[in-house]
């Protein structure tokens, strides 16, 4: 009997998921690419043929067609969490002594798992079909990026694969890590480096940046993986239910369902176990293709997590322990004064190549010229250097007995600017040296205009760093307003530009005219006026002409605006380039008055009318994270305390805002307050 569509369909989904599988977890292919290629090609034909047969959980519709304008955000069906860090083995007894006290018992079983320097994801499967993915975000809430997960190969849209006959919960959780491997990340610098843009520093900036692009089809290219370790039953089915009594259990569950879990795994039966685990791959890891600042512990019982439950900001019964960070000596070759868009001029050390914590780095930045002077880097000098976070490379000290005799003077500060000859000065009360040149500088022009496209500004997809670079070399754009006079004949007359990129960079660049009014606010780059004070002027005065116009009395006495900020927004006003700039983009057709279009949307009005401000550094939430999270229930966020004041959220190291709500009897609250509110009102 001839086989049907439908039933061929079907055939050749289960083929290409199996090989897939094949391929991407288990690295056993069982059939040459040509072969696989074939089968590929064999379904698109089919379901071309058929389009009422198409599926979202097809091999075919793993990468879309249609970028996305925005993220929503999502919110998580239970919270994630983060780990406490542990940096050595007598921290890790510790740990240990503290979970005997609350089980009650010496003998505990634990599972080590490497600590993937990647991107944490949740997906959530119904009936065994991928419907929805999220990044960690603040642990309450992320940003779907469902579109984005379905490109990488290695996540299952529907489970379990392979014909395996495990049972699948109606709703089912699972947690883990996206990465980009060590292979991907250096091809990916080379072509960058071939096209002239900026390299990523890591593997995990370039994962987690390509897992966020708004086109599914640019993150389908970077080649990403993903490693998983947790799942979480959210509904269950009466009829096969899911029982894990161990999180070894769930690794293994995991791994039936078809989800790729880590090589580096190993169930310990106690601490000294563990112990092993942590020395073997301190060194072992940087033979593997993926990026690992180090091992995560967990206590192995399920019974005894529950009974362990959570701080404020992370479990009990896990814990990550961190690698000590990777130390290399090199030499200085020479320091450059780089240029920043407000005219700040930064000493950097550009060095003989060296390999610390999987990438080559050759420049690190010095801050200043303060702190350029009490570390006293010279050129030719052995310096030690490490990478803050396992992520920014920094000078952490010169090897003085290894200091050659042509070191002998200091590196002074220019007298002029290193760009374009203007005058530097050092404005009071401030410890950077600037170039005053600001509309004529050319560092700071590119710099500005590296701003203007920028996500939290303008976000005009497709214009980076290289492309502005030579729209101002060849002297096309001298401002912000000139990117919206640019023709595709202009951006065909760049070297290496094809058709379909001149129109893919002028349609970005003109529908970015009608973006939200608070996003124009924070492109134009005022100093010390970022998204959250754009966002408040933007919803207080409306038009960009109303702003323009304020006087400083009225900016000074608007609730999150201080003095320093009012004078800063009054003086760039003044300034007839700043004028000469607002007309042009007036007279080009850009959206200058306030409308609710990409603002944060509410999912409450918990914070209704009330007024947060924040200050130190949170357990667990950055200072967007938790902004957002406030915004998202109605609250508005302020720079400065007064009597208008509801809350202060209050971290670690608080400045001079928690001694002032203290003084004006404002209500102070902590990130697990905060969280507990939501939680709450959520209920």
């Amino acid at each position: 009997m001839p086989q049907s569509a439908a039933e061929r369909i079907e055939q050749l989904r289960t083929l290409i998921n199996r090989h897939n599988y094949l391929y991407y977890v288990l690295d056993r292919p069982e059939i040459e690419d040509a072969e696989y290629d074939r089968l590929y090609r064999e379904l698109v034909k089919l379901e071309e043929a058929h389009p009422e047969l198409i599926t979202s959980d097809s091999p075919t519709q793993r990468v879309g067609d249609q970028p996305l304008r925005e993220f929503q955000t999502v919110q998580h069906p239970v919270r994630m969490y983060s780990l406490d860090n542990i940096f050595d083995e007598g921290e890790l007894v510790a740990w240990e002594k503290r979970i005997e006290r609350i089980l009650g018992t010496e003998t505990i079983e634990y599972v080590a798992e490497l600590k993937i320097d990647g991107l944490a994801v949740s997906l959530i499967y119904e009936n065994g079909h991928f419907v929805r993915g999220a990044t960690r975000g603040n642990g309450v809430m992320g940003e779907d990026i469902t579109k984005n997960l379905k490109t990488i190969r290695s996540i299952p849209l529907k489970i379990p694969v392979n014909g395996s006959q495990v049972a699948v919960p109606k709703r089912l959780e699972v947690r883990g890590e996206v990465f980009m491997p060590k292979e991907a990340f250096i091809r990916l610098n080379e072509e960058r480096a071939l096209r002239g843009e900026p390299e990523f520093a890591n593997p995990r900036n370039a994962g987690a940046g390509s897992v966020r692009q708004l086109d599914p089809r640019v993150t389908a290219s970077r080649r990403l993986d993903a490693i998983f370790y947790g799942a979480t039953v959210l509904e269950e089915d009466l009829a096969q239910p899911v029982r894990l009594k161990t999180h070894w259990e769930t690794l293994e569950y995991l791994a039936t369902l078809g989800f790729k879990i880590n090589p580096g795994r190993e169930y310990c039966k106690g601490l000294d176990e563990v112990m092993r685990f942590v020395r073997y791959w301190d060194s072992e890891r940087r033979n593997l293709d993926f990026a690992t600042d180090g091992a995560v512990i967990k206590v192995n019982s399920i019974a005894a997590q529950n009974e362990l439950g959570y701080t404020a900001k992370s479990p009990r019964w896990a814990a990550a322990y961190k690698y000590t960070p990777e130390v290399q000596e090199t030499r200085v070759l020479e320091i450059e004064f780089s240029v920043g868009r407000t005219g700040v001029i930064t000493p950097v050390a550009i060095m003989e190549p060296v390999f610390i914590s999987g990438s080559t780095v050759q420049r690190a930045t010095l801050h200043n010229f303060e702190e350029l002077a009490k570390k006293d880097v010279r050129v030719g000098d052995t310096v030690r250097v490490q990478k803050a976070a396992e992520i920014i490379p920094e000078v952490i000290e010169v090897v003085l007995e290894k200091r050659p005799p042509s070191a002998d003077k200091s590196v002074e500060p220019p007298t002029s600017c290193p760009v374009c000859q203007g005058e530097v000065r050092q404005l009071p009360g401030e410890v950077a040296l600037r170039c005053m040149n600001r509309h004529s500088c050319p560092a700071q022009v590119l710099k500005r205009l590296e701003h203007w496209v920028s996500k939290g500004a303008m976000d005009i997809d497709g214009v980076g760093p290289a492309l502005l670079e030579q729209l101002v070399n060849k002297g096309l754009v001298e401002s912000p307003a000139d990117l919206y006079r640019l023709t595709v004949a202009d951006f065909l007359s760049l070297e290496r530009m094809a058709q379909k990129s001149a129109e893919n960079a002028y349609n970005a660049i003109q529908s970015s005219k009608t973006r939200p009014l608070f996003r124009l606010i924070n492109a134009l780059g005022i100093r010390h006026v970022g998204q959250e004070t754009a966002i408040l002027l933007a919803s207080t005065f409306g038009h960009l002409d109303k702003l323009v116009e304020a006087p400083l009395e009225t900016l000074t006495n608007l609730e999150g605006i201080g003095a320093k900020v009012a004078e800063s927004i009054v003086t760039f006003f003044a300034d007839p380039g700043n004028q000469q700039l607002v007309a042009d983009l007036k007279a080009l057709g850009l959206q200058l008055e306030e409308t609710s279009e990409g603002r944060p949307a509410a999912s409450s009005n918990l914070f209704e009318g009330k007024t947060f401000v924040l200050t130190g550094t949170l357990p667990t939430l950055s200072r967007q994270e938790a902004s957002d999270l406030i915004r998202a229930h109605g609250g508005k966020i302020s720079g400065s305390v007064s009597k208008k004041t509801d809350f202060v959220l209050v971290g670690e190291e608080p400045g001079s805002k928690y001694v002032k709500a203290q003084q004006l009897g404002v209500k102070i609250l902590g990130e697990s307050d905060l969280l507990a509110m939501i939680s709450e009102a959520e209920q």
